[in-house]
């Protein structure tokens, strides 16, 4: 599924992990095309990756036909793309909710009920998911946020069963704190003492490896894997440990 003749998008692709997995790809030979909101910041990421860029907000009704449009036939689609708002849900203003709702969780599933028919059809494709950890853990003070990742788990494992046998994988990747400039623009900064924050470029590599592999889920770094699956069997347990150690 990687490499020469493959089209890819990413979406959120102007920075992060959107921008060292466009990378990545790019240079396994794929036909990268990534879309962000900043086009200065996509233009430099498209640019020094050699891949194309398409300036689209998600959240804005046609967007995500227009990105699609313009990257062709679609076989590698990254749904990256994430905005963040830290606070109490009683103060979160709706706006900020239904922004996060749509850019987390609808962007992706316009997206894939875009380029899934034609995967169908070829026999041939791969859809990848960007979550969280936060998904999957008690994270005081994300709670959409959390909501939205969580969902994204449950999405990608539901149309994982509608095309198994199909020729279409799909895969989670489930970063914990990634070096990246999502805190900052969210407007509270990452003061947690653990997990420690990994450079985006390690999430990329996990992706990509995910891709090849037809992996349903990774975890970056691997251990979390150990608190997520604990939190299932354990959610009590897991709470006080994790207001033990952060």
């Amino acid at each position: 599924m990687i490499g020469a003749g493959t089209t890819a998008v990413v979406t959120g692709g102007s920075s992060g992990i959107g921008a060292a997995t466009a990378s990545l790809l790019a240079r396994r030979g794929c036909d990268v095309l990534v879309t962000g909101r900043d086009p200065a910041a996509l233009d430099t990421v498209a640019r020094h990756a050699g891949a194309r860029a398409c300036a689209a907000d998600l959240t804005e009704p046609g967007a995500a036909a227009r990105v699609l449009a313009a990257a062709g036939e679609v076989e590698l689609l990254v749904c990256n793309a994430g905005v963040g708002w830290a606070g109490r849900l009683e103060d979160m203003p709706e706006a900020d909710a239904e922004t996060l709702v749509r850019v987390n969780l609808l962007a992706p599933v316009q997206l894939v009920r875009a380029v899934l028919p034609g995967m169908l059809e070829r026999g041939r494709g791969h859809l990848v998911f960007v979550s969280s950890i936060a998904g999957s853990m008690n994270v005081a003070g994300e709670a959409v946020y959390s909501a939205t990742k969580a969902g994204l788990d449950a999405l990608a494992a539901s149309v994982r069963g509608e095309v198994t046998g199909r020729g279409v994988g799909v895969s989670v990747v489930v970063p914990g704190v990634v070096d990246t400039p999502f805190f900052a623009r969210r407007g509270t900064p990452y003061a947690r003492r653990r997990p420690r924050p990994v450079p985006p470029e390690r999430v990329a590599e996990a992706l990509v490896a995910a891709v090849e592999r037809n992996r349903a889920e990774v975890f970056v770094p691997p251990w979390l894997r150990l608190p997520a699956r604990l939190r299932g069997v354990a959610p009590a347990l897991t709470d006080a440990l994790q207001r033990r150690f952060t």
